[in-house]
C-alpha cells in the first residue's frame, strides 16, 4: 500500500514537473513575443522620423522653390523698369516728323528785287525738329481761294527745321503785265494740301494776277520768284 502511494506520488510529481516546465516555455514565447513586439515598437518612430524628414524635406525644396521663383520674379520686374527708364531717357518725340503747318513759326516781308514779291520765311517753333518736304508751299490769297502756281520746273530738297534753321519760299502775286487783277491783303500758307491748319500773313493791300511761288529754299537769295 505505501509502495502504491509512493509510486503515485512520484508519478504526479513527474507530471507536475512537466506542467511547470510546459509553462515556463510559454512564458519565455511570450516574453519572445512581447520582445518583438517591443523592438517593432521601437523601429516604428524611425519610420515615422523617416517619413517626417521626406516630408519636411519636401516641403522646404518647395520653399526654397517659391523663394527663388519669387526672387526671379522680383528680377524680372527690376530689368523691366530699368529698360523703361532708358527708353524714357532715350525719348526722341517729335524729332524727324513732317512739318505741319503749326510746328512753324511764319513771317512774310516784301522785297522789290524781280518787280516786287513777299518772301515768305517759316521756323520751327521753339523744341521741335521738322521736316519740310520737297514740296512747294501752298500758297492762297484772301477769301479768294486763289492760289499760287510754281515758279520752277521742279521741287526743291527736303529742309530739316531745327534752332538756326530758317526755310525761305518767294511769292509773286502778279505775273501779269496789263492792269487789272484783285486787289486783297493776306497770304494763307500752308506745308500741304490737306493740313488742317492754315496760317494767315497780313501783308497790306496787294493785287493778284497768275501768282506765282517759289520752293522752300535755305538760302533768301535762292527764293527770289521769277516768271517765266
Amino acid at each position: 500500500m505505501n509502495r502504491r502511494l509512493r509510486t503515485v506520488l512520484a508519478v504526479t510529481a513527474v507530471i507536475g514537473s512537466g506542467l511547470l516546465m510546459t509553462a515556463c516555455g510559454g512564458g519565455d514565447e511570450s516574453s519572445a513575443s512581447n520582445s518583438s513586439a517591443a523592438s517593432a515598437g521601437q523601429a516604428s518612430p524611425t519610420a515615422s522620423s523617416g517619413g517626417g524628414d521626406t516630408s519636411g524635406s519636401g516641403s522646404s525644396g518647395s520653399g526654397a522653390s517659391k523663394s527663388s521663383g519669387g526672387g526671379a520674379a522680383g528680377s524680372g520686374s527690376s530689368d523691366k523698369s530699368g529698360t523703361g527708364g532708358s527708353d524714357s531717357a532715350g525719348d526722341k518725340s517729335g524729332y524727324g516728323q513732317s512739318c505741319g503747318t503749326n510746328d512753324i513759326s511764319w513771317s512774310v516781308s516784301s522785297e522789290d528785287q524781280a518787280g516786287g514779291y513777299f518772301l515768305i520765311k517759316a521756323k520751327a517753333k521753339s523744341g521741335i525738329t521738322c521736316v519740310l518736304p520737297a514740296e512747294l508751299p501752298v500758297v492762297a490769297f484772301g477769301s479768294d481761294g486763289t492760289q499760287a502756281q510754281p515758279a520752277e520746273q521742279s521741287a526743291g530738297q527736303p529742309i530739316t527745321l531745327r534752332a538756326g534753321v530758317t526755310a525761305y519760299a518767294g511769292v509773286n502775286p502778279k505775273t501779269t503785265k496789263e492792269d487789272g487783277g484783285k486787289e486783297l491783303d493776306s497770304l494763307i500758307v500752308s506745308v500741304s494740301d490737306d493740313d488742317p491748319n492754315p496760317e494767315s500773313l497780313k501783308v497790306g493791300s496787294f493785287v493778284v494776277d497768275q501768282p506765282i511761288v517759289s520752293s522752300w529754299h535755305t538760302s533768301p537769295a535762292d527764293a527770289v520768284p521769277f516768271s517765266s
